[in-house]
């Protein structure tokens, strides 16, 4: 009776590739579980904490709003949970739009490895961007910044986030949601180094890319000033949005540029922009603010040091996003004078002999003159 050899193969395991090929359904089924879990009694408690915004206030109905009551809300430790289910959702969504539009393209325009690379990056962003400044536009024109911009200041600690009471439920809690989900996003970006195979080289910018988005985001979330925040991501987004639309743009026909001199134009005002409403809020608005003591129960942080190290952050990041845009726009003329500088013509050297001869009877680059032996005078003496 034959024995059978045991197989010395391993059981399955979660191999680098197979993460990396099965990641958005990895994701989406931790997703489900959160959503799944909505469902039943014992565990909707937990759930909850992960799929719907915490720390919510309904304050009675005043003379001005006496139909209906006003529900506001601020932030705690359980939005880190909230957080975490909304990167979740940003990794599917990455997903969905890499697979369904930008590989579609990509197959279509066979790009190069590099070119491939960035096409990703300039889709995904680009969506992403507009998206964002859609959404923080309209925030701002139902908020009246536009047509009162001492909102940015006015009545600090903005602790509760406004909520209405319009056509959609989300609208109740849109402040709030805004910046959970730009904080989802962009901690969802670490991950997706892994996911999208980044090269080990563009590791370090992108991690420095991503944490400055974090730090800003994450800083006008904790000290209250998510008016300034909101006005300067969207004036922020919409500068890259541009950017990043010409670069798709580009990709199609090199030849296209208009939109690279429109963004550097936008993006020196941008930037000229967020200083002056920085300066205005912080070092003006709230510096005569009548409230300038530390309080962490009512989330004032109003105070001188907290001012200036939000004004030197804000300077400093302005001034390093300026000096990483004039490098690219020298690299750029460079390139382009390169390009388009004529070809200086090396002169025959003339030596002695028969090679000397043939070479000026050949012309300059192996090019036939008029005084080549092939010339119509030649041949006439010739002749003769």
């Amino acid at each position: 009776m034959a024995i059978r050899k045991k197989s010395s193969k391993s059981p399955p395991v979660l191999s680098h590739e197979f993460i990396l090929q099965n990641h958005a359904d990895i994701v989406s089924c931790v997703a489900m579980v959160f959503l799944l879990g909505l469902m039943f009694e014992i565990t909707a408690k937990a759930s909850i904490i992960f799929v719907t915004l915490q720390y919510n206030v309904t304050l009675p109905a005043t003379e001005e709003q006496a139909a209906e009551s006003a529900s506001l809300y601020y932030y705690g430790i359980k939005d880190l949970a909230t957080v975490f289910f909304y990167m979740l959702v940003a990794i599917i969504i990455h997903a969905i739009i890499q697979e369904y539009v930008l590989d579609k393209i990509n197959r279509r325009m066979h790009f190069s490895k590099t070119k491939h690379s960035k096409f990703n990056e300039s889709g995904q962003l680009s969506a992403f961007y507009l998206f964002a400044c859609v959404w923080g536009t309209f925030i701002l024109i139902s908020e009246n910044y536009i047509s009162d911009p001492t909102i940015l200041w006015r009545a600090y600690p903005h602790n509760l986030m406004t909520a209405f009471f319009h056509f959609l439920m989300l609208y109740r809690f849109q402040m709030k949601f805004f910046y959970i989900s730009q904080l989802a996003y962009w901690f969802h970006a670490f991950p997706e180094l892994y996911f999208q195979k980044t090269k080990k080289e563009d590791v370090p910018r992108q991690l420095v890319y991503i944490g400055l988005y974090l730090f800003h985001i994450a800083g006008a979330y904790l000290l209250n000033l998510n008016h300034l925040g909101l006005v300067l991501l969207v004036l922020h987004y919409f500068v890259e949005f541009l950017f990043h639309i010409s670069r798709l743009f580009y990709f199609s026909d090199e030849k296209y540029q208009k939109g690279f001199s429109l963004w550097a134009v936008l993006f020196v005002l941008g930037r000229l922009l967020t200083l002056i409403l920085s300066v205005l809020t912080v070092g003006f608005g709230l510096a005569r603010a009548e409230n300038q003591k530390l309080d962490f129960s009512t989330g004032n942080f109003n105070v001188l040091a907290v001012r200036i190290a939000v004004l030197a952050s804000i300077c400093i990041t302005q001034a390093f996003m300026m000096w990483k845009f004039i490098n690219f726009q020298l690299r750029r003329w460079r390139e382009h004078s390169t390009f388009q500088a004529p070809v200086v013509k090396k002169k025959p050297t003339v030596t002695k002999g028969r090679s000397s001869r043939k070479g000026t009877e050949n012309g300059v680059n192996g090019t036939v003159t008029s005084n080549g032996a092939d010339s119509p005078r030649n041949r006439k003496e010739k002749s003769s």
